[in-house]
């Protein structure tokens, strides 16, 4: 490890520009991609601004600590889908599922009600080929100006990206998974 001098002056200029919504995207191999998009609904949230997060892959009947936490601070989440595409028994099904959902985020996004929308996941559907990447793209430039959207998954689609403001990339370098260890609710859940 490489000792440093904490910085004395302030590293960075603060920008003239105006305050508008972002497009932000957590997208890569690693871990943290959803949980980074709910850090931002919960701050946001705090702030008493109108959050709302969808999750594309997620039944509306899931229970997992993030919706715990979103019900007794009042962020409203609504699962879209029907679990994981290889749980699925009717990829048809699902692939409707995430069209329906779509159709109601995308209301959401345009109506201009809400300060932040997150679309966790949202890139599993666009990469499976269920939904249109052109309409996203076109609701995203669409929406009101002062309405941020949080788009998650990986392999997020370069048109995506071009699109965005701000985009992280989450590298695996290493998961307890790959050793074997499982799961652990409160942290992967």
């Amino acid at each position: 490890m490489n000792i440093e001098t904490p910085p004395s002056e302030k590293p960075y200029e603060k920008p003239e520009g105006e305050r508008r919504g972002l497009i932000i995207v957590n997208t890569g191999d690693g871990k943290g991609k959803s949980t980074a998009a709910f850090g931002l609904a919960f701050r946001a949230t705090g702030r008493g601004k109108a959050v709302k997060v969808y999750q594309f892959m997620k039944v509306p009947t899931a229970r997992f600590g993030e919706h715990r936490l979103a019900e007794q601070v009042g962020l409203p989440i609504v699962g879209l889908g029907d679990g994981f595409s290889w749980k699925s028994k009717d990829l048809e099904h699902s692939a409707q599922l995430a069209r329906d959902g779509w159709e109601t985020a995308k209301a959401d996004i345009l109506s201009g009600e809400q300060f932040l929308v997150v679309l966790d996941e949202v890139t599993y559907p666009l990469i499976y080929g269920w939904l249109p990447l052109q309409d996203v793209l076109d609701t995203l430039q669409a929406r009101p100006k002062h309405v941020h959207v949080c788009l998650t998954g990986r392999r997020c689609p370069q048109e995506i990206i071009d699109l965005a403001d701000t985009v992280t990339e989450m590298k695996l370098i290493k998961h307890a998974f790959q050793a074997g260890v499982p799961a652990q609710r409160g942290i992967e859940d």
